[in-house]
């Protein structure tokens, strides 16, 4: 099974091009689904439709949730249908399987206010608080993925006409401006901050860290928190809490959605309407208190 899957990786990787956490994530979902066919004693060519559902029945049972099961069947049913062209098994045990529905999950994000505390609240100047800074700073200013911040080459960062160039999903490029608090910040880690974490050594990475080499996404992730921890946000922060961010306050400030999908990098434009439900939402609150005739009578007689 292992080396199935590592002719399927290889072949999304050589001739889909797909980007590395998208083949993380194939990986990760096909562990799971031969850690099940491992205790099931059988093997890919004995897989049936039953073994499938009852792999799904049992991902169930263990708490996964419907989008995560949604992914994993689109995984699986590619998996299948690679080696069904390839010779290696005679039937693609999936083809009547329908795909799980996900469900509409609302994006969470921060107010403007909370973004503020959290961009304020680095405590003392040093090397590593000032690369925090303009990292927290640049990715609310863009809203790109936290993969893309972390993995950003120092060449992608253009300060004095304002934008960075984002090699995204799929390897696509898009190029997304920011404004001048994080020219600022960026402007202040590469002079005072990037030089001394490198001491004398030479890294692509735009954001390095003190052993001058790229940041993970996992130490990003505990950066945040321990920064929104110091603002005083009782909230569970993410990197993606920022992009969600970044959209809602653009769409709530007038920005158009086209516009916005183009700086997510979001290949549909559906993608980027959940922040529409977001808006309305807030739409809808800002009506029921403000408008005469949205509240109850026993309310509106009190207006009189």
């Amino acid at each position: 099974m292992l080396q199935c899957r590592d002719l399927f990786l290889h072949y999304l990787a050589a001739e889909k091009r797909l980007a590395e956490n998208t083949l993380h994530s194939y990986q990760f979902d096909l562990s799971s689904f031969f850690t099940f066919l491992d205790g099931k004693k059988t093997t890919l060519a004995d897989t049936d439709a039953g073994l499938i559902r009852d792999y799904f029945s049992f991902s169930k049972k263990k708490g996964i949730s419907n989008r995560s099961n949604s992914r994993r069947l689109s995984c699986i049913r590619t998996f299948f249908r690679f080696l069904v062209a390839e010779k290696i098994i005679s039937a693609d045990p999936t083809t009547l399987f329908e795909t799980p529905k996900p469900g509409s999950v609302l994006p969470h994000d921060l107010s403007m206010a909370e973004v503020s505390d959290l961009l304020c609240s680095q405590g003392e100047k040093t090397p590593l608080t000032l690369r925090n800074t303009a990292m927290l700073h640049l990715l609310y200013a863009t809203g790109m993925r936290v993969s893309e911040l972390v993995n950003l080459p120092a060449m992608a960062i253009h300060i004095n006409a304002g934008f960075v160039r984002v090699l995204g999903k799929g390897s696509k490029e898009r190029l997304i401006p920011f404004g001048e608090e994080a020219v600022d910040k960026i402007t202040l880690y590469l002079k005072n901050s990037r030089p001394q974490l490198l001491r004398g050594k030479k890294s692509p990475a735009l954001f390095v860290t003190n052993r001058g080499g790229a940041m993970t996404r996992l130490r990003f992730w505990q950066i945040i928190r321990e920064t929104a921890s110091l603002a005083g946000i009782n909230k569970k922060i993410s990197p993606h809490m920022l992009r969600h961010s970044f959209a809602t306050h653009l769409l709530d400030h007038g920005a158009d959605l086209r516009s916005v999908q183009l700086m997510l990098g979001h290949a549909d434009i559906s993608t980027t309407q959940i922040y529409t439900h977001v808006d309305t939402n807030r739409l809808k609150e800002i009506h029921r208190k403000f408008h005469p005739r949205a509240q109850k009578a026993s309310k509106k007689s009190e207006l009189k």
